[in-house]
């Protein structure tokens, strides 16, 4: 009778946290930051100009944070905050998963297959991906890179646009820019490819080296939210249109990329 008592309690307490897991699953992100006055976000803390941990501080800069705390004040108020996490391209989608952030801003395209298991803003940045090389290469696009030693990041669809392009190029995947920057220094690879935005920043921290080849892909950036979030995602693009309309949007533009040099507007923003 003991056993049957306790394997009854089992199983009760079995369903009692499923049930319980259900429900948090279906818990509305925007109430809860509404209710906290908070929203945590996702952002990178290795790539410049859009998120980079700043060394005297230790705070995150850059285009995508500021975009953050804006959004943070038109969703929430003048008197909501922001937090933030710092995510990788590997690591960004499964803290979004598991609830460790509400929403991440971190130089992620908009793809049909992220679309299945996330859902985005509309595009609040149109990206493309290029190549980074060094001054002297005599690589000038994407298309005839078969033979030639390409480096990319995990998790990044770059690889994957490569190897469509040149798909006998030899792609190396390491876990981060700064491990793929510095490869590119040693000479493991000839090339380091990725979003131009992120390639831009990499140019300005590294002398000696250049973007090229233009665009050969669309990678418009989305803010991404967790599935069945349709409340939040419509908070995010009526806020996303507040900025756009009040200016505030063109005033971070020139603020992180108005004085990079080559860098072009119509490549990466398009109204």
């Amino acid at each position: 009778m003991k056993k049957k008592f306790l394997l009854f309690s089992l199983l009760a307490s079995v369903f009692l946290l499923a049930g319980c897991g259900s429900s948090l699953a279906t818990q509305s992100v925007l109430k809860n930051a509404q209710q906290a006055n908070t929203i945590t976000w996702g952002v990178k803390g290795d790539v410049s100009l859009f998120g980079l941990i700043d060394v005297h501080d230790g705070q995150q800069k850059g285009f995508d944070v500021d975009i953050a705390k804006h959004l943070t004040k038109h969703i929430l108020g003048p008197k909501g905050r922001a937090t933030f996490v710092t995510v990788t391209s590997q690591s960004r989608t499964p803290l979004l998963k598991n609830g460790n952030v509400d929403a991440v801003v971190a130089t992620m395209t908009i793809t049909p297959e992220r679309q299945k298991i996330l859902d985005f803003s509309r595009s609040y940045f149109d990206a493309g991906q290029s190549l980074l090389v060094p001054n002297n290469s005599k690589i000038k696009d994407a298309y005839h890179l078969n033979g030639h030693t390409i480096i990319g990041v995990v998790g990044a669809n770059s690889v994957q646009n490569i190897k469509k392009a040149s798909p006998k190029a030899h792609v190396i995947e390491l876990q981060d820019y700064a491990q793929a920057m510095n490869a590119l220094k040693s000479g493991q690879g000839e090339a380091l490819t990725t979003d131009n935005g992120i390639l831009y920043g990499l140019a300005v921290q590294n002398p000696g080296y250049k973007v090229v080849g233009g665009t050969f892909t669309k990678e418009p950036y989305g803010v991404a939210v967790n599935k069945n979030q349709k409340d939040f995602v419509k908070a995010i693009n009526k806020a996303l249109d507040e900025m756009q309309q009040s200016g505030e949007y063109n005033e971070l533009i020139k603020k992180w990329f108005g004085n990079v040099p080559g860098f072009n507007y119509k490549e990466l923003y398009r109204k």
